[in-house]
């Protein structure tokens, strides 16, 4: 039986550095570092994550204003909300909440970001900087999944880390931090061969497509490290891509849907707000 990696654990320790910064900055008198969330929809896997995001912000001590536009907005209004959050003093961070419905040009929209305020790291400067190696914001949900890797002790060098998913937001740069890690990596997709085989035979197996139950114990090699970055509403219910039950048993290391990746993310963007507040105020 593998041990659970306890995301809300691992987190505290970076909540309790963002609350007591937090509260530093309150006592000299400076304001409070500020989030704003833009969300299009009423996807469920969003709709969870930013409810917790805005409940963490303000429970650390931090400022969060989510802007939620029903599905049938126009494109010209968002981008619009998202230009006038760039000029204002008091936002520190922006994060465009996705996936967008189907009718929005996401790579349009998320041009529009400042990069300055762009924590999630999705605009171009910032993933320029990103993959050739220069100081930049890193993704918030592969920035926790590293930290969760680390958490259980394992020394990534040399491991053989498969990543299934190939999103610009978790599976691209998931695999450039583990390879900045010194791990061979292999990115698989919808259109991979042999997609079990591949991925039994990984160290650390991370899971970020979307698919509830998809990967069970005969995708996972014994004492492996998995990552489950699936978030899926299922008759109302958190699911992730790991039937975690069965994969528990034959891994050394697991994480649980919820509690496992999210808890982590939503504190690294909370942490990459601070970081662009410290800029910001300066």
């Amino acid at each position: 039986m593998g041990k659970i990696i306890e995301g809300k654990l691992i987190a505290e320790v970076f909540r309790n550095n963002i609350k007591n910064f937090a509260k530093e900055n309150y006592s000299k008198g400076i304001r409070v570092p500020k989030l704003a969330i833009v969300m299009v929809g009423d996807d469920g896997g969003s709709t969870f994550y930013v409810r917790n995001a805005k409940k963490l912000s303000e429970n650390l001590g931090l400022d969060c204003e989510v802007f939620h536009f029903d599905k049938d907005t126009s494109e010209e209004s968002v981008v619009d909300t998202i230009k006038e959050l760039n000029i204002r003093k008091d936002v520190d961070g922006i994060m465009m909440q996705l996936p967008l419905p189907d009718k929005f040009n996401e790579k349009y929209i998320i041009s529009k970001i400042s990069h300055k305020k762009d924590i999630d790291g999705l605009t171009d400067v910032n993933i320029g900087r990103f993959y050739s190696g220069e100081k930049c914001f890193i993704p918030c949900t592969p920035k926790g999944i590293m930290e969760l890797i680390k958490s259980t002790g394992v020394d990534i060098t040399g491991k053989n880390a498969v990543v299934v998913g190939r999103s610009n937001i978790v599976g691209k740069p998931i695999a450039q931090l583990l390879l900045d890690e010194h791990a061979t990596v292999t990115i698989c997709h919808s259109k991979t061969e042999n997609l079990m085989r591949i991925c039994s035979r990984a160290d650390i197996l991370v899971c970020a497509v979307g698919k509830p139950g998809f990967i069970n114990e005969d995708f996972v090699k014994e004492g492996a490290i998995v990552i489950d970055v699936g978030t899926t509403m299922v008759d109302g219910k958190l699911k992730g891509d790991v039937v975690f039950e069965e994969v528990l048993k034959k891994s050394a290391f697991a994480t649980p849907v919820p509690g496992g990746v999210g808890a982590v993310t939503t504190t690294m963007l909370l942490k990459n707000t601070c970081e662009a507040f410290e800029k910001n105020v300066r």
